[in-house]
């Protein structure tokens, strides 16, 4: 478990303080609207935690009243060459630079809990669909909203929205553009929580993951990611082969003896 540091991206801050990252995007002048910066400074920090054994949760948030207003679009129409820029990939990941901004937290190993509040439009929601959890406040405002700019979602939408809401009502929110508000939200699958502080929740349920044996974790994200994917035979040797490599390893009989002896296990990172 670490101690508390700090790193800057300008764009995005990384604070990292006993196994929990928090990733705020800072760019609350302009509600955090997603400029080529802001999405090469979320990927660097996600390859950046991703690189780490001793991080065991990330928080995703934003500086300000809103988590992310979308593409702020007079920054990209602007740039020469910004399409292809954003179009580009390589051989590290399925996704080009654009969609990496939202699917590298899918592609983490470790549980990543998104903290949300006011705006969360466009890539700003697709960025946080990324998230394991959603917790928003009572001020939230949603929307799959690229059809207003004539546009359709490209930053892994195509992914996360469906498993969440249902391919009508994905197809509902995507086609139309709608606004939704927090509470609509939750009635139809899209978040996980309103809360009134959407922070101070992510921060507990992220300490208690942190509390968790990190390998048992991982293995739950691997097969609750990669399980709905693959066949019934497939699904279940995965959950198989998973079990198998956790049973008796010491982090597996430091849980059980921590329980059995009724104090605070202290696991060690992969």
């Amino acid at each position: 478990m670490t101690s508390r540091e700090s790193m800057s991206e300008e764009r995005v801050l990384l604070t990292i303080d006993q196994g929990i990252a928090e990733v705020k995007l800072n760019r609350p002048e302009k509600r955090n609207a997603l400029d080529l910066e802001m999405f090469e400074a979320l990927i660097n920090i996600g390859k950046q935690i991703s690189l780490r054994r001793d991080i065991r949760v990330v928080i995703l948030c934003g500086e300000g009243p809103s988590f992310c207003a979308g593409l702020d679009f007079m920054s990209m129409m602007s740039l020469k060459g910004g399409v292809e820029h954003m179009l580009s990939r390589d051989d590290e990941s399925p996704a080009n630079l654009a969609q990496r901004a939202a699917w590298i937290w899918v592609e983490l190993p470790i549980p990543v809990i998104a903290a949300l509040q006011g705006a969360v439009y466009g890539g700003g929601l697709q960025v946080a669909l990324g998230a394991d959890m959603r917790f928003v406040a009572p001020d939230t405002k949603l929307s799959v909203m690229e059809t207003k700019w004539g546009l359709c979602p490209d930053m892994s939408l195509s992914k996360t929205l469906t498993p969440l809401v249902g391919l009508d009502v994905a197809k509902r929110l995507t086609y139309t553009g709608e606004v939704v508000n927090a509470e609509r939200a939750l009635e139809i699958g899209l978040v996980t929580e309103v809360c009134d502080d959407p922070m101070a929740e992510a921060r507990s349920i992220a300490s208690r993951i942190a509390a968790r044996s990190p390998h048992a974790i991982r293995a739950c994200k691997t097969l609750l990611n990669e399980g709905p994917r693959l066949s019934v035979q497939e699904a279940f040797q995965l959950e198989e082969s998973l079990q198998r490599a956790l049973i008796a390893s010491p982090n597996q009989v430091e849980a059980m003896q921590a329980n059995f002896m009724k104090r605070a296990p202290v696991f060690q990172d992969p």
